[in-house]
C-alpha cells in the first residue's frame, strides 16, 4: 500500500468522527418502523409516558433524540435523576430517561417525577434495554406504574438493515466501502447494531495501524471463519 492512499486516513483520526443522530439518518426497518412510527406521531401517543425498549446500539437513542429536538424535550441518563433534579429535569414539559432499568436508580425520585409529570401534563420518553417487567425495582408503587406504561420494542435488525446500518457507520467515519466487504460482515458478526458498531471501529483502528484500505480483505484476516 502506497503512502498517499494512507494520507487521508490519518487526517481522518486527527478530525474524528461524529453519529449523525438527524431524523434523516435514522435507517428504517421491519424491526424499528413500529418505534420510529410513535417517535414521528408525537404528541398522539397512547398515554404521556412510553417506554422505548431495545437491545444495545438498535436505534433507542437515535429515537431519543430525534423526539427531544421535535418536543423541545431535555435529555438524562437515567443514573442521575435524584430528588433535587425533578422539577428541572419536566422544565420543558417533555423529558427523555436514558438507560432506565440498570439497578443504579433512585427510585423514590423516578417515582416523584412520573408523578409530576401526570400533574403538569408533561410527555416523558424512557429508553431501557430491558421492559420494566424485568427491571429489579423494590418501591411497589413505581413497579406498578412502570408495569402499566405502553411499551415499544425494537427488534434485531435483519440482514437489510444491519447492511444499511454499516454503510452509514463507516460513512460517519468518511469511509466508501463496496458491497463485497459489506456483504461478508453481514453474515460474519452478530447480527445486532452494537455489533456493527464494533466491527466497524475494529476494521478502522486495523486500517490505520496497518495502513491498508478498509475491504474484503482485511475483514477476511480479522473476522475468521468458514464462509457462509
Amino acid at each position: 500500500m502506497s503512502l498517499p492512499a494512507a494520507v487521508p486516513r490519518q487526517l481522518t483520526l486527527a478530525l474524528g468522527y461524529r453519529e449523525s443522530f438527524d431524523r434523516a439518518d435514522f435507517l428504517l426497518g421491519r424491526g424499528n418502523e413500529t418505534a420510529l412510527a410513535l417517535i414521528d406521531r408525537w404528541p398522539d401517543w397512547p398515554a404521556r409516558t412510553v417506554a422505548l425498549v431495545g437491545p444495545e446500539g438498535a436505534g433507542k437513542s437515535h429515537l431519543a433524540a430525534i423526539w427531544a429536538k421535535a418536543a423541545g424535550g431535555r435529555v438524562i441518563a437515567s443514573r442521575a435523576i435524584d430528588a433535587p433534579s425533578v422539577p428541572q429535569a419536566l422544565s420543558t414539559g417533555a423529558l427523555v430517561i436514558e438507560d432506565a432499568g440498570t439497578g443504579d436508580l433512585d427510585e423514590a425520585a423516578l417515582f416523584h417525577l412520573l408523578n409530576l409529570a401526570v400533574e403538569q401534563k408533561a410527555y416523558v420518553l424512557i429508553t431501557a434495554r430491558q421492559p420494566p417487567a424485568a427491571w429489579p425495582i423494590a418501591l411497589p408503587d413505581l413497579e406498578s406504574r412502570l408495569r402499566a406504561l405502553p411499551l415499544v420494542t425494537l427488534d434485531p435488525p435483519d440482514d437489510a438493515l444491519l447492511a444499511a446500518v454499516m454503510v452509514k457507520l463507516f460513512a460517519d467515519r468518511q469511509l466508501a466501502v463496496d458491497d463485497l466487504l459489506i456483504d461478508f460482515l453481514v453474515h460474519r458478526i452478530e447480527r445486532s447494531v452494537a455489533a456493527a458498531q464494533g466491527a466497524v471501529a475494529e476494521l478502522d483502528s486495523e486500517a490505520l495501524r496497518l495502513m491498508r484500505p478498509v475491504n474484503r480483505a482485511l475483514a477476511a484476516e480479522i473476522f475468521r471463519g468458514p464462509d457462509p
